[in-house]
């Protein structure tokens, strides 16, 4: 009876566990860690046109791109090499995430406005 009881004990603690938050949350690790693994590309919009048109990233890293929006207008920072699309509100920025990627050049442009073209040079 007595082995009976500390097997109930027990699976009534598991689910208790799962609500627990993971250990590098609880030392104040999370943030950190997810932003430390990647590299922070940042790309600025403005009278149309990306600033800078060329910018560089590491090889096999995960990159974030930070694309700054400073026209009245929205655009769409979007790249088929890539594999991605983001609209960006006017005066204002947003966040995409890529990678790892391999060595070599990967074109984006602003899908509301064609001729703003630009190149992420992988190395």
């Amino acid at each position: 009876m007595k082995r009976a009881g500390a097997l109930v004990g027990r699976r009534a603690l598991f689910p208790l566990l799962l609500l627990l938050p993971p250990l590098p949350l609880l030392l104040g690790l999370g943030g950190a860690m997810a932003q430390g693994q990647y590299t922070t590309v940042e790309i600025v919009v403005k009278d149309k046109k990306f600033v800078p048109a060329e910018v560089k990233a590491p090889a096999n890293a995960r990159i974030v791109i930070q694309v700054k929006n400073q026209d009245a207008v929205a655009m769409e920072f979007e790249s088929k090499s890539l594999k991605l699309e983001k609209v960006v509100a006017p005066n204002s920025e947003g966040l995409v995430r890529v990678g790892p990627l391999k060595p070599g050049k990967y074109e984006f442009f602003d899908d509301f406005n064609m001729s703003n073209r630009g190149t992420l040079i992988v190395e």
